[in-house]
């Protein structure tokens, strides 16, 4: 098997795994809007539903869930077939796109099975609060952010070459 889809397979059978089990504990074991302070004054675990997309922007559209099953779908889709054009040496690239492409599926799982997503991280400082998330948003978020990291430096490198 080559190691591209080598670490799009252990990336996403890892964090896949380890998001829907989060979430089912979530689940089981806190009802819902139920927090429980892990670090006072700055973490909490807190059992909360997203109906729409990151930070809940767009949750009072009408189609809201079938809007973001087949924007889901679309990514998922997209990305697998980007992995056919990576080059076998590549190992960031799969990386960050195996992370996203883990996250899409994870809250495409909650979006199918509840019609909702299930976040459960709560981060707040003094009067900050970021909105709740689970392990796929964060995989979908440092996956993003690497591959900007990846295309930035590899520009930044690719045009110092070219002096």
């Amino acid at each position: 098997m080559k190691r591209k889809y080598r670490i799009l397979l252990i990336v996403f059978c890892i964090l896949l795994a380890l998001d829907q089990a989060s979430k089912l504990l979530i689940e089981r074991y806190f009802p819902l809007y139920q927090a429980r302070e892990v670090i006072p004054g700055f973490f909490a675990i807190a059992h909360v539903q997203n109906r729409g997309a990151a930070f809940g922007l767009l949750a009072d559209l009408p189609a809201a869930g079938i809007l973001f099953v087949v924007i889901s779908l679309i990514a998922i889709a997209l990305i697998i077939a980007y992995f056919r054009w990576i080059k076998e040496e590549e190992v960031w690239i799969p990386l960050c796109l195996a992370l996203v492409l883990t996250g899409a599926m994870g809250n495409l799982i909650d979006r199918l099975r509840l019609g909702v997503v299930v976040d459960f991280l709560d981060c707040h400082y003094k009067g900050w609060h970021w909105p709740a998330f689970n392990v796929a948003d964060a995989s979908i978020t440092i996956g993003v952010l690497l591959l900007a990291i990846k295309v930035l430096w590899g520009e930044k490198k690719d045009t110092a070459k070219e002096r």
